[in-house]
């Protein structure tokens, strides 16, 4: 059955835009129609619109999507713009869209033919505004040019270590992005930052004001045969990244002058590019901008030739990724990435703000296959680095987000949960309704609910791509799943009426609606802004469908649809400035010297930009320049881009940055210096083209064009529908409603008011949600599980990120050594952020430990601190803050947040000593104290324990405690800020869905995940029964001092359960690597999701399934005096690598996170080091990456030089490190620090006596090792766990394990 007979008439319009991937070229299937089908007129009553008055020649504005190209023309004699749309790749009928569409609207309009194979006249073209993907599809799909790389000797792997983060914590696999480079050619060169005290006749000043030594000049005559040896490979083009090149960019200019002369097409320069200091950033944006610019410029060229005179008689701009046009031939691969979306926020921003609301702005652009997120209050908010295809890229660009999550997103039911997404069913075969065997997707479930209307399609699909959309085959595909989920539906309660093929595809819609909610909430509230607030600016041919319900579920009460949504990139194209940007490196501490120092550099800058912009032919009273200072405070990584203060304000940069810093991060640091970074100008271009147009107001009453069938929640509803171009400005429309807008359809929802503007866009005035909705509550509603798993998920994230903004210290802040959870009210895990694995789940512990301590005297206003190991602690510098949450006197749940804080008192800075033998040697140690009592923070108390750890009773002498007693206090507020977010939000979850709802869905979720637990065990259980006749495995492993981590696994295949019974592990050992029983807890929660392969909540339903048995007293479960601080970092990743194997997932990786620490009384420094992953069943293992238990991030090299003394030699992969086999592991890494002065340094590391092991015959993995050179040449071994004291000269280098192979070679 479809929906009720429609009394629709037939009209032949383009809604295409719902399906970017329909194959057949539109204007191919209606030729016949190219005027009215294919290019429309935006206003065929003559009215005036967005546009100008009447022009002289034509104006071009184009996006050239991935599938579709879009064109807004202004054409002579006529005051509405003109629509074309045509797909992007349609070889039988033309070679390239952005000119098939050029040729056609000058063919139509000029009267004059103008054939294919003939050239475009320019005569009466005044200029072309153009987007293109050309280079973000090279970068996608891998198709740039060949390049090598040149790097400073001793840095070869840099680019493809990174940040040794990997990109999914729970894929065995490690799958990281390819190299762009093919090549590596190691430069020997190196140049030297001079430290304090340093400073001698040899050094000089760099472009940063940073003295710099030439330590080794660029070696000319070496490089010539290497450089040889390229070009003879066909390799004609280099990315260049040399130490310290921002401030001495001399040794780049060198190799690019080297390589030019010897043949080569394309030097990138990362001094060039982008002259900031970090290495690897700047290093990746130089080798994308390799990769892709002569791609770029070779489709540009072939653009610019298809036109009479070249590029000489044509105007012809491309969009950037900051919002900003540029000629061809200062358009290149690192700036065009963003070139089609930045479209879009410049589109939206320019005609809706201001003009339509007062409110800032949320871009939702819902295309194919994703979904872009942005905002504007006023000004286009930029990141100076972003992530695209795995592709770091430092320059300015405009911050757009992208989600998986868009009209082509997969449809499944798995686990008893409905899923959307992120996988994409793709342009080919496309969802089920393309008739190409396709799976469902939003598209399908949008067209059984009525919101894609077939009749409006155009019928390019089937055999001879001539039928419509195949509603039939959609709703059989539809019908097949509902007989699955009404089976389990059955099976959890008999009484439970069916869900219809319609509720089914509303609840998809509505999970999908969630799924793009959270990013929005995200992007809103990490920069301290209320998403309610906001405004939802709804573009691309999808979004309108859903924008009604999802500003609903945000609290928002306007969406904004334009009038172009469905080209409004395209449009934006035609209200963009030129932009040119010129940045230099400053390194100063901001005071009065360095502001007049930035202010003399500043001009200089403002100088050449304006030259730049009259080059291109702009005149002094068509430029406007800003100029912005790069600012942080000393100690952090968190740099803000500061726009110069308006004369008159009162206010200097120091001022402004302490604002920004503020209103974002919610706090001040005072007492801390700010430092300079950079100095930047932005000179903009004006071009004033297109200008909004008010329209006439309308007194006549809307005309409905039909009426349509729509599923809405509450059935079936007669939908008036009406056409956007015979709607006024004036015209209200109440919901239920639809307007079909050229190539998008509007849904206006039941209590929702759609009003024209004067301007001649939808203003949607949305109704507030039901103050409760109700939903059943002993049985799991299936949408709802997954909807809430959704928002659960969300707000552990949004307490991350308030966390990550509140706090200060770089182990938070930077290197994301944190987690957030929330628990039901007996303690139990609901929602775990994957921040940091070694987290994962140990927080019940702690949790319900404190639960059963305070019992009853827990209080409305109270928050609860705790790190010890006995408490539920992993060691004593992950601090736990826990707030109990009440409502109308009654504990109903509570929200928690662990954080590594980078002093905790101890026997060695950095509370990490490598030989504490007793718990009191590392820090302080807090089982449980009431941080916040009734609403009042005891500063006092938590201070006496923090700098006073309980010790002389035990040791004799006084242990010292935390040395940065104002980082700490500072860290745990915003711990406790986090804590109140989380609160917040679940009370608004209350608010909406009733305390009683929300208590019985996060047993729902935790169910859901047990369910998936037990599938997992049950296929694994049926393969070892198969594979070793038994469900039974032991396994055993070795510390490096001998003490044995003995497990044995048994598997129950029918209930789908599992034992893991440590019984045989050694005793507590009498050192640090004792691992309290949480972090065992945290190993096997990780094991289990990472086996489980499916994106399951983290919650205590994994571990429903699963019986650990640990004998108390040994090193898994020690006594409260033992010291723990090894188990965490080592202990855990053995315990990992124990159960993988006995579960056979995959060889043991490097079992270790080669913690270093080093310092003295002025500073501290500490990071663990990545090594080589297990490889597995169908994959080899990944070299020089941070495994399992840990993900942090590493030091860029530059940074690691500029801010510490010393000298890094060498940063690469250990070659041949990897055990061999049929699939081989992971290679480790090579780290050699050269110490500039004496300071301490402690090392704690493992496998350097036992090797990774190897699986199924495949080789162990080599053993890690420590060596200390001295100065004076002599070579020392420094076993695994060490501290020795250092002299200048004096050199450590690390060597980690590689990862086990699998499978006999």
């Amino acid at each position: 059955m479809g929906p009720p007979s429609s009394t629709i008439q037939t009209h032949v319009l383009l809604l295409v835009w719902f399906f970017p991937h329909a194959a057949k070229s539109i204007a191919a299937s209606n030729t016949e129609h190219s005027s009215s089908a294919n290019s429309s007129p935006v206003d065929p009553g003559g009215r005036r619109t967005m546009g100008s008055d009447a022009v002289e020649k034509f104006r071009f504005c184009i996006d050239r999507g991935g599938t579709f190209t879009d064109i807004y023309a202004e054409v002579p004699g006529r005051s509405e713009g003109y629509v074309m749309k045509l797909l992007s790749v349609d070889p039988s009928n033309y070679d390239d869209a952005p000119i098939e569409g050029i040729r056609r609207i000058l063919e139509e309009f000029s009267g004059e033919s103008i054939p294919r194979s003939s050239k475009i006249p320019t005569g009466k073209i005044e200029w072309i505004r153009m987007g293109t993907t050309v280079a973000t599809n090279a970068l996608l799909e891998r198709k740039g040019e060949r390049i090598a790389l040149c790097v400073t000797r001793g840095f070869r792997d840099l680019l493809q270590i990174g940040n040794q983060a990997r990109p999914n914590i729970f894929d065995l696999k490690v799958s990281k992005p390819s190299n762009l480079y093919e090549e590596v050619i190691e430069v020997d060169e190196r140049v030297e930052l001079v430290q304090d005290g340093e400073g001698d006749g040899s050094s000089v000043e760099g472009i940063s004001g940073e003295l710099v030594r030439v330590a080794k000049p660029v070696d000319v005559e070496a490089l010539k045969p290497l450089f040889k040896g390229l070009l003879e490979k066909g390799i004609r083009c280099l990315a260049v990244v040399l130490m310290h090149s921002y401030t001495y960019p001399h040794h780049e200019l060198v190799v690019e002058k080297l390589a030019l002369q010897m043949g080569f097409k394309h030097v990138s320069l990362s001094s060039s590019l982008t002259p900031m200091v970090r290495a690897v950033p700047r290093g990746l944006t130089a080798s994308v901008d390799a990769y892709l610019t002569p791609v770029i410029k070779e489709y540009l060229s072939g653009f610019m030739s298809r036109f009479e005179g070249g590029s000489e008689q044509v105007n012809v701009l491309f969009m950037q990724s900051d919002g900003g046009l540029a000629p061809e031939r200062r358009f290149s691969g690192h700036k065009a990435v963003l070139s089609g979306p930045a479209g879009g926020v410049v589109g939206y921003s320019q005609t809706l703000f201001e003009l339509e609301t007062t409110k800032p702005l949320i871009g939702f652009d819902m295309g194919g296959t994703s979904t872009d997120v942005s905002r504007y209050d006023g000004s286009y908010e930029q990141v100076l680095e972003t992530q695209i295809a795995g592709a770091i890229i430092q320059a300015p660009q405009l911050d757009i987000n992208t989600v998986a999550a868009g009209g082509g997103s997969k449809l499944k039911f798995q686990f008893g949960a409905f899923k959307v997404g992120p996988e994409s069913v793709g342009a080919h075969p496309g969802p089920v309704c393309y008739r190409k065997g396709g799976d469902l997707a939003i598209t399908d479930a949008n067209l059984i609910l009525g919101t894609v209307i077939p009749k409006y399609f155009p019928s390019i699909f089937g055999p001879n791509e001539d039928m419509p959309l195949d509603y039939e085959a959609t709703r059989r595909a539809f019908e097949n799943l509902a007989d699955e989920i009404n089976s389990h539906r059955k099976s959890q309660d008999p009484s439970v009426k069916d869900m219809t093929v319609e509720e089914i595809a509303l609840g998809f819609v509505n999970v999908a609606n969630e799924t793009m909610c959270r990013p929005i909430r995200q992007l809103t509230e990490m920069k301290g802004h209320d998403t309610k607030n906001h405004a939802l600016a709804c573009f691309g041919g999808a979004g309108p469908q859903h924008a009604c319900a999802m500003a609903r579920s945000l609290g928002m009460s306007e969406v904004l649809v334009h009038r172009y949504c469905g080209i409004l990139s395209a449009y934006g194209m035609g209200l963009a400035d030129v932009i040119e940007d010129l940045q230099e490196p400053y390194s100063a501490v901001y005071n009065a010297d360095s502001a007049a120092e930035a202010s003399r550099r500043e001009p200089l800058l403002v100088k050449q930009v304006k030259e730049k912009l009259k080059e291109q032919g702009f005149g002094d009273e068509s430029i406007k320049t800003d100029s912005y200072l790069n600012l942080r405070y000393e100690g952090t990584d968190t740099a803000i881009m500061v726009k110069q203060p308006e004369q008159g304000s009162g206010n200097d940069y120091a001022a402004e940055f302490e604002k920004l810093f503020q209103q974002e991060y919610g706090f001040k640091l005072l007492n801390r210096k700010i430092l300079i970074c950079d100095v930047r100008v932005q000179g903009v271009g004006c071009t004033n083209i297109l200008k909004p147009r008010e329209l006439t107001p309308i007194s006549t009453k809307p005309v409905q064009e039909s009426s349509c069938q729509i599923y809405f929640s509450y059935g079936w509803q007669e939908t008036p529908l009406y056409r956007l171009e015979n709607l006024g400005y004036g015209h209200v429309l109440e919901g239920p409603a639809v307007i079909m807008n050229g190539n998008s359809t509007v849904i206006i929802e039941k209590d929702c008011k759609a009003i024209i503007t004067k301007y001649g866009n939808i203003k949607i005035e949305i109704s507030a949600a039901p103050s409760t909705v109700e939903i059943p509550e002993e049985v799991a509603d299936v949408v709802q599980l997954s909807i809430f798993n959704h928002r659960f998920m969300g707000i552990a994230e949004q307490m991350g990120r308030t966390l990550q903004r509140t706090s200060i210290s770089t182990n938070i802040k930077e290197r994301l050594d944190f987690s957030c959870a929330l628990f039901g009210p007996d303690g139990g895990l609901v929602a775990n952020a994957p921040h940091v694995p070694v987290h994962l789940g140990a927080m019940s512990s702690t949790v319900r430990w404190q639960l059963n301590y305070w019992g009853d005297n827990l209080h409305e206003g109270d928050v609860l601190v705790t790190n010890h190991p006995c408490s539920g602690g992993s060691h004593l510098p992950d601090i736990t803050v826990v707030t109990p949450v009440f409502d109308n006197g009654k504990l109903v749940f509570f929200v928690a947040s662990r954080g590594h804080h980078a002093e905790i008192g101890g026997i060695t800075p950095g509370s990490m000593p490598p030989f504490s033998k007793c718990i009191w040697e590392e820090g302080a140690a807090i089982k449980a104290f009431k941080l916040v009592e009734r609403g009042v923070f005891q500063e006092e108390g938590i201070v006496q324990l923090l700098q006073s750890p309980c010790s002389e009773e035990f040791s004799g002498y006084k242990i010292p405690g935390t040395r940065r007693i104002q980082d700490n206090l500072s860290d745990l507020h915003a711990q406790v800020a986090a804590n109140q977010r989380g609160i917040a939000l679940i009370k608004e979850l209350i608010n909406q869905y009733g305390l009683v709802t929300v208590q019985s869905y996060m047993s729902h979720v935790q169910k859901n995940a047990e369910v998936a637990v037990r599938e997992m065990l049950k296929a694994v259980a049926s393969r070892v029964q198969k594979e070793n006749g038994s469900c039974v495995i032991e396994d055993e492993d070795y510390m490096d001092d001998g003490s044995v981590l003995h497990l044995k696994l048994t598997l129950d295949a029918s209930k789908g359960e599992a034992t893991i019974d440590f019984e045989g592990t050694s005793p507590e050992v009498y050192g640090n690597w004792n691992a309290p029983e949480a972090v065992t807890t945290a190993a096997v929660i990780y094991c289990l999701r990472c086996l489980v392969d499916v994106d399951i909540p983290l919650n205590q339903g994994c571990l429903a399934p699963v019986k650990i048995l640990i004998p108390k007293g040994s090193f898994l479960s020690p006594s409260d005096k033992a010291a723990v601080v090894g188990g965490n970092v080592l202990t855990s990743q053995r315990v990992t690598d124990v159960v993988l194997m006995a579960f056979q997932a995959c060889a043991c990786s490097q079992g270790c996170m080669n913690n270093l620490t080093f310092g003295d009384d002025t500073f501290g420094y500490y990071e663990t080091i990545g090594g080589g992953s297990g490889a597995g069943p169908t994959w080899d293992g990944t070299s020089g990456v941070q495994c399992h238990m840990t993900n942090t991030r590493m030091t860029d090299p530059e940074i690691f030089e500029q801010r510490y003394p010393v000298l890094l030699h060498r940063f690469s992969i250990r070659e041949n490190s990897g055990g061999s086999g049929f699939h081989r592991g992971g290679d480790g890494l090579v780290r050699e620090i050269e110490f500039r002065r004496p300071i301490v340094v402690s090392i704690l590391s493992e496998r350097r006596v036992h090797a990774p092991r190897g699986l199924k015959g495949g080789a162990n993995g080599a053993r890690g090792a420590n060596y200390l050179v001295r100065k004076d040449g002599r070579k020392i071994y420094l076993g695994g766990k060490n501290t020795v004291t250092v002299s200048a000269g004096d050199i450590l280098q690390i060597f980690t394990p590689g990862g086990g192979g699998f499978g006999s070679p």
